[in-house]
C-alpha cells in the first residue's frame, strides 16, 4: 500500500513492523475492533523475509519460505481490518499521553497507544558475499537452519556464549563444527566455553578472521577465505555453512530517550508486554534477547495485542 496522503493522522492503535510480532498484534487487535495502523518497517515483513525455508513453523510440515509465511500473515491481519503502511518511524514524542510518531516522510501520527515491534538486527562481518549467502548457507541462527546442514561441515564465527551455544547445538546435525574467533580470550561465560572445548565434533581456530566466503555464484558456500591475525598467514577452510554468532542488536534508537532499555539495549517490559510509559507496548525480539524465534516472537504479538485492548477498555 502507499503511504498516506495526509500529513496528520489520529487512531486507537499504531503497530510499528510487521514481522511475526507485529503483524500477529495487529491480527489480534483488529479482531478486537482496534482499527490498528501498522508501519511495516524495514524490511517489510520482519527478517523472516530474508530467509528461505522455514520448516520450524507449526502448522507447516513441510515447511515454507519465509517470505511467503509473512504473506500469509499479513494477508490475515488485513482480512480481519488492519491497515498496513509501507514506511518506518523516524522519530516518537511519548513525553504526553498523546503519542506521537513521525514516518519517514513526516507525515505524523497521534495515538492513543503503540505496540513497538521493531526487532533486532543481527550483527554482520560485513562481507559483500553474507547478503549474497543469507538463507544459502550463511546464517545467524543455528535454531532455525541447523538441521538443513545434517553430516555436513559447519562453521561458527563468534567468542561469546551465543557462538557456543550454536556450535554445540550444531553437533546434533554437522559431522564437523568449527568456531573461529578473532582472539584468544573469550567473552564466553567458562561453563559455555567449557562445553564447547569438550565437545568433540568442535574445533577451535582462534586469531583468525573469515575475509571472503565462497562461492556466491553457486548460490551456496563451498568454502572460507582465512586470516591468522598474528602471522598474517591466509588459508582456505571448507565448509558447507556459516553461522555468525556475533550478537545481535536491537532496534530501538529511537526509543532510548522514552524506554527502559537494558545494557544492551533491549526494551524491558513488565506484567506481559506493558514498558514504562502507559500505553506503550513492545513484543518480539525487540524485547526478547533469550528465545529469538518466530513462534515466540507470535506468541508475546498476541500478548501485546490482549494487554493493548485491556488498556485502551480502561481508558474508555
Amino acid at each position: 500500500m502507499n503511504k498516506p496522503k495526509s500529513k496528520k493522522m489520529e487512531n486507537q492503535l499504531t503497530i510499528i513492523g510487521s514481522g511475526p510480532a507485529g503483524l500477529t498484534a495487529a491480527l489480534y487487535a483488529a479482531r478486537g475492533n482496534l482499527n490498528p495502523l501498522v508501519i511495516e518497517g524495514f524490511p517489510a515483513g520482519g527478517q523472516l523475509t530474508l530467509t528461505t525455508d522455514v520448516e520450524n513453523y507449526p502448522g507447516f510440515p513441510d515447511g515454507i519460505m519465509g517470505p511467503e509465511l509473512m504473506d500469509k500473515f499479513k494477508e490475515q491481519s488485513v482480512r480481519f481490518g488492519a491497515e498496513i503502511v509501507n514506511g518506518e518511524i523516524a522519530k516518537v514524542d511519548f513525553s504526553s499521553s498523546r503519542l506521537r510518531l513521525f514516518l519517514d516522510d513526516e507525515t505524523e501520527i497521534e495515538t492513543k497507544s503503540v505496540i513497538i515491534s521493531t526487532g533486532a538486527s543481527a550483527k554482520m562481518l560485513g562481507l559483500e558475499e553474507e547478503s549474497l549467502l543469507l538463507g544459502k548457507g550463511v546464517s545467524t541462527c543455528a535454531t532455525c537452519d541447523g538441521f538443513f546442514f545434517r553430516d555436513q561441515i559447519v562453521t561458527v564465527v563468534g567468542g561469546g556464549d551465543s557462538a557456543m551455544e550454536e556450535a554445540l547445538f550444531l553437533t546434533k546435525f554437522a559431522r564437523k563444527v568449527y568456531l573461529i574467533h578473532r582472539r584468544e580470550i573469550f567473552r564466553a561465560s567458562q561453563i559455555m566455553l567449557d562445553r564447547a572445548k569438550a565437545n568433540p565434533k568442535i574445533e577451535f581456530i582462534l586469531n583468525t578472521e573469515i575475509k571472503k566466503i565462497n562461492n556466491p555464484d553457486e548460490n551456496k558456500v563451498t568454502n572460507a577465505i582465512l586470516h591468522n591475525k598474528k602471522t598474517s598467514g591466509t588459508t582456505e577452510l571448507d565448509t558447507d555453512a556459516v553461522f555468525i554468532a556475533i550478537g545481535h542488536i536491537p532496534n530501538t534508537d529511537i526509543f532510548k530517550d522514552y524506554l527502559d532499555l537494558n545494557e544492551n539495549g533491549y526494551i524491558l517490559t513488565k506484567e506481559g508486554t506493558k514498558t514504562n510509559i502507559p500505553g506503550v507496548f513492545a513484543c518480539g525480539d525487540v524485547q526478547d534477547w533469550e528465545y529469538r524465534q518466530a513462534v515466540t516472537a507470535a506468541g508475546s504479538g498476541c500478548m501485546a495485542a490482549i494487554d493493548t485492548e485491556r488498556y485502551l477498555s480502561n481508558l474508555k
